[in-house]
């Protein structure tokens, strides 16, 4: 990867600092409408995210791509406020910023007593979902890619750690995890983005063959933790943290990459304005 320079983190990091301070300032409605628009001008600004839209919708067999496209940046406006006010998202106000639904599948997760996989991906709030977690019931951990900008990286890595979690970093994560599955701890992972052919398998996503990392399903099958799908979606006014059913592991590689992508896409199904089409879900093709 080619080098950044100094001025260009500096730069970038000042104004994405800038534009999440204006936005906490501002009154909760106001920041909100900022924040919408912020994530709209970044419709203008990179076409090719709303042709990339496109083609994943229509592969999906989705007609009313547009309107979906849109909703996804409203979506990323929501997100993009809800960042900006993590600092004074506490106990005693968070539920004024979401609120569980199916805990019960959570309770069952961790009465087994090997830890909690979280299955989670991009959809809805996944800032907001692991943050108000730790303040709601308990801190977990979650692994991350680091942002290509260290400057930046460290500003949100703080933010995310705010309300007690750890992060834990995806270049050497196995060690961190493991030992909070162990403990009977909650780790968060990613699961719905496109792996490169070397570290992937190909298995059905919205019925087209997604490559997509098998390290989920390896972790679940070695350590017997409790996968269970959750994401926190915007629904008639607020966010909800919303949990599935659990999904039952085989310890068959595929087969549990297969079930922990059909469960993510009957989330998708549910709230499509709401996951990341502009996302090149779909890049590594067979």
């Amino acid at each position: 990867m080619k080098s950044r320079s100094i001025l260009r983190n500096w730069a970038e990091c000042l104004v994405a600092r800038g534009i999440v301070g204006l936005i906490a300032s501002l009154p909760r409605g106001a920041s909100l409408s900022l924040a919408i628009r912020v994530a709209k001008l970044l419709d203008r600004a990179a076409p090719r995210l709303r042709r990339a839209g496109r083609e994943n919708l229509a592969r999906a067999g989705y007609t009313n791509a547009d309107t979906l496209i849109v909703g996804n940046f409203v979506s990323l406006g929501r997100l993009l406020h809800s960042f900006a006010h993590l600092p004074s998202i506490h106990a005693g106000n968070v539920r004024e910023w979401i609120d569980y639904e199916g805990f019960e599948h959570y309770e069952e997760a961790k009465r087994r007593g090997k830890g909690v996989l979280f299955a989670t991906g991009h959809l809805g709030n996944w800032e907001l979902s692991a943050y108000a977690h730790a303040l709601l019931t308990e801190p977990m951990s979650f692994v991350v890619r680091p942002l290509d900008n260290p400057l930046l990286d460290a500003f949100v890595a703080r933010r995310r750690a705010g309300s007690g979690n750890r992060v834990i970093e995806k270049k050497d994560f196995a060690r961190g995890l493991m030992r909070a599955l162990k403990a009977n701890e909650a780790v968060g992972i990613l699961v719905d983005q496109n792996a490169m052919a070397d570290d992937g398998i190909f298995v059905d996503f919205f019925g087209t063959a997604a490559c997509t990392s098998p390290v989920f399903a390896k972790i679940a099958a070695r350590s017997g933790a409790a996968v269970l799908p959750g994401f926190a979606v915007w629904r008639e006014g607020r966010f909800v943290l919303k949990f599935y059913p659990l999904v039952e592991m085989t310890g068959d590689e595929r087969e549990d990459t297969q079930r922990v992508q059909r469960a993510v896409e009957v989330a998708v199904r549910e709230y499509p304005e709401q996951w990341l089409w502009i996302h090149r879900r779909w890049k590594t093709r067979p």
